[in-house]
């Protein structure tokens, strides 16, 4: 059994490829299947027994607090008497063992130093970070387990995503001898689902500008403590109001992440 590890949700940024279609909310808020896709994430760390978390906010935090402040009573039945200060809405049993921390991490903060100021608040020798707004079937505890395994200090998880558009072989004079509908493609993107080591810390050191794609990753990679986990399963992304409205498909299909089965 893999010991519960604190969870550094990534929410802080703008969004702006949502564009006017998310109206307020940042793309993480925006539903799936009835609610944000925020809580899909939530949902699969909480499966397997990861249920604090950690959000460095920056962008519309508000939001986000909001959303964990009316989250019974917005997504659980009322019962109350008008007029009354006592309104009972109960979370699911699930929900219940959650804990939280929402602070401001600063609107201009890259999410590397966010992940440093989260760092501060935990006192765990091991934790997780991901994007809150990227979702997939991927066996957590696994992910654990082969980051213990390998003894470096990060972990993040590959992904195989599928071509955008058919792929043709050809001739040099132009005959077409096959076309792959959007196969699957042979490069790994980074998914996210992270696990770290206090030591990465060391190379998340600087100010606000520090990234973690473009800064703290490499300089991991060049000293030899950066490992890829291969997830072979579903996973997507949700940048645009496309990806909601696919991931929203997915979900009414019988979606491949809702590994809990209630």
């Amino acid at each position: 059994m893999t010991n519960s590890l604190p969870v550094v949700l990534l929410v802080g940024g703008a969004g702006f490829r949502m564009g006017a279609d998310s109206g307020d909310l940042p793309k993480h808020l925006l539903k799936v299947g009835g609610r944000a896709m925020l809580w899909h994430v939530m949902r699969l760390y909480s499966h397997f027994g990861h249920t604090h978390f950690l959000f460095p906010l920056g962008q519309r935090g508000e939001a986000f607090r909001r959303y964990f402040l009316e989250f019974q009573a917005l997504s659980s039945d009322l019962s109350f008497r008008l007029g009354s200060p006592d309104v009972r809405a109960p979370a699911s049993a699930v929900e219940r063992e959650w804990q939280v921390m929402l602070f401001d991490a600063g609107i201009r903060t890259r999410k590397g130093a966010r992940v440093r100021l989260a760092a501060k608040r935990i006192d765990a020798a091991t934790f997780c970070v991901t994007y809150g707004d990227g979702i997939g079937d991927v066996d957590i505890n696994r992910l654990i387990a082969f980051h213990r395994s390998h003894g470096r200090l990060a972990t993040l998880t590959g992904f195989r995503p599928l071509s955008q558009y058919g792929v043709l072989q050809i001739e040099d004079d132009g005959r077409v001898l096959q076309l792959d509908e959007k196969p699957r493609l042979q490069h790994w993107i980074n998914a996210g689902f992270f696990v770290f080591e206090r030591g990465v810390l060391e190379y998340l050191a600087g100010d606000e500008s520090v990234d973690l794609e473009t800064v703290a990753l490499p300089r991991l990679a060049a000293a030899g403590e950066l490992m890829m986990y291969r997830h072979e399963g579903f996973w997507a992304s949700m940048d645009t109001f496309k990806d909601a409205r696919y991931l929203n498909e997915v979900w009414d299909e019988n979606a491949p992440w809702k590994v809990w089965g209630d």
